[in-house]
């Protein structure tokens, strides 16, 4: 599946129970920081678990075009020859990030304090999302940027000749907004620093501090303050990519709402930034066990083992957990759909800027598949049909958005009628072996006519 290439309609429905082991690829987020940051080092950093997705390809690419020597040497297993902090060159030619909004964010964070120029783009759903949450602080440091009318790519960004540090406030929770701005504060003198309201993935800083950064994290009156000192210089690592939380809720969403399924997803990523799904499924109700919980590349990993029990019940998601599940919240609607009374999820405005606007995405879907739904500008409502109850029978529209895609073929596999999506191509960005990992644990999904 490609998400460049001609659409692929796919079709899911009511499969018998989901059994197996679910070996779901890396972290996309912890993927594309470990090339972006082995790019800046001096020497050769090893990464095992890469997620070989579209998006993460895309930035191997661009690190290349920096002037990094990124090599692939097996599956999974790659290293980044690295040209040091501020020592990217002047790409040849426009970068391409396809389909993703950290890649192209966190890279232009990472060049935006070097003096060269660089002209950004990406896939159709790209260039309509919004860069100057991300544009604006690294104009801070001195960069410029010229782009489409209200932000969007294509994108160029003149790096600052002579960078200052910057002390900046993220208005919204946005992991890739702290992000770029702290990569901007690598090549930057003095101490960036970067204050969050409300606690957002934390990779970026868990990260930085592995590859010898001099950075500091505190809880303050003002929020989480984490101050970087720039111009280090970063030593080499090796780095064990855990298993995706974001694409481990798929196969463990699937598995709630199928009758009788038992998975095993091994590996997975328990970052506390990243666990608000399973911390809300377990309030719905949800069987599932956190085993044989260990540390693999600075972050905390457990299997998860999980179990249909068809109890699940209606729950209020907090605005302040939001952050923690933002990529999660359309695979959760789903099992809202299958659960029994209404499930509200507050604090979820990002998710008209992702990929596509998933609020909107998700409840035309869902309606079309027969169930109630309710939204504003930052709320989902979702109201339950129970196990069995939902009838399905839908095509819905991905809007070249990989995680609207999955979320209905998973709720294919639990309605009552085949649930089919326009185009399953854009899944390869992030989770590109979703198709034959579902099938090989007893999903009826399949390619279907286009």
């Amino acid at each position: 599946m490609s998400a460049h290439a001609e659409p692929v309609p796919m079709t899911a429905r009511a499969s018998g129970p989901l059994r197996g082991v679910a070996e779901v690829p890396g972290d996309k987020s912890i993927s594309h920081r470990a090339l972006i940051l082995g790019a800046m080092t001096v020497g050769e950093t090893r990464i095992t678990g890469l997620l070989e997705g579209q998006d993460v390809l895309d930035t191997a690419a661009a690190m290349r075009a920096f002037g990094a020597t990124v090599t692939r040497h097996g599956p999974g297993e790659w290293s980044v020859q690295g040209v040091g902090v501020g020592g990217f060159s002047e790409p040849a030619d426009v970068i391409d990030c396809g389909n993703s909004g950290t890649g192209v964010r966190l890279i232009m964070g990472a060049m935006a304090t070097t003096p060269i120029t660089a002209t950004f783009t990406g896939d159709a759903s790209l260039r309509k999302r919004p860069m100057g949450r991300v544009t604006v602080p690294l104009s801070l440091f001195g960069a410029q940027a010229v782009g489409r009318a209200g932000g969007r790519l294509p994108m160029t960004i003149v790096g600052a000749a002579d960078p200052v540090p910057v002390r900046y406030t993220v208005p919204v929770p946005s992991a890739q907004v702290k992000s770029a701005v702290l990569l901007a504060g690598l090549n930057a003198p003095g101490q960036t620093v970067v204050i969050e309201r409300e606690a957002t993935r934390d990779h970026t800083e868990r990260m930085l501090a592995g590859f010898g950064a001099d950075v500091r994290v505190e809880e303050m009156a003002e929020g989480r303050v984490i101050t970087l000192t720039g111009q280090p210089d970063l030593r080499p690592q090796t780095v064990a990519v855990p298993r995706d939380p974001s694409s481990a809720a798929f196969p463990v969403c699937a598995a709630l709402i199928v009758p009788g399924s038992d998975i095993l997803v091994p590996g997975v990523s328990r970052n506390p930034t990243r666990d608000g799904l399973y911390v809300t499924l377990l309030e719905m109700g949800a069987d599932i066990a956190f085993e044989n919980p260990r540390e693999e590349g600075g972050e905390p990993v457990a299997d998860l083992r999980v179990r249909y029990t068809g109890t699940l019940q209606g729950v209020e998601t907090p605005p302040h957990r939001a952050a923690s599940m933002i990529d999660e919240f359309p695979v959760l609607s789903v099992v809202a759909a299958c659960a029994t009374g209404t499930t509200v999820m507050r604090g979820v405005k990002e998710l008209r800027v992702k990929e596509s606007d998933r609020i909107d995405a998700m409840a035309r879907g869902l309606e079309a598949c027969g169930i109630r739904v309710e939204e504003d500008e930052d709320t989902l409502i979702v109201h339950g049909l129970g196990p069995g109850g939902v009838p399905g029978g839908a095509t819905c529209a991905v809007h070249l958005d990989h995680r609207i895609a999955m979320s209905f073929l998973v709720l294919g596999l639990a309605a009552r009628n085949p649930v089919s999506v326009d185009d399953g191509g854009p899944i390869a960005t992030s989770f590109p072996v979703f198709e034959p990992l579902m099938q090989g644990l007893g999903a009826a999904l399949h390619r279907s006519a286009g």
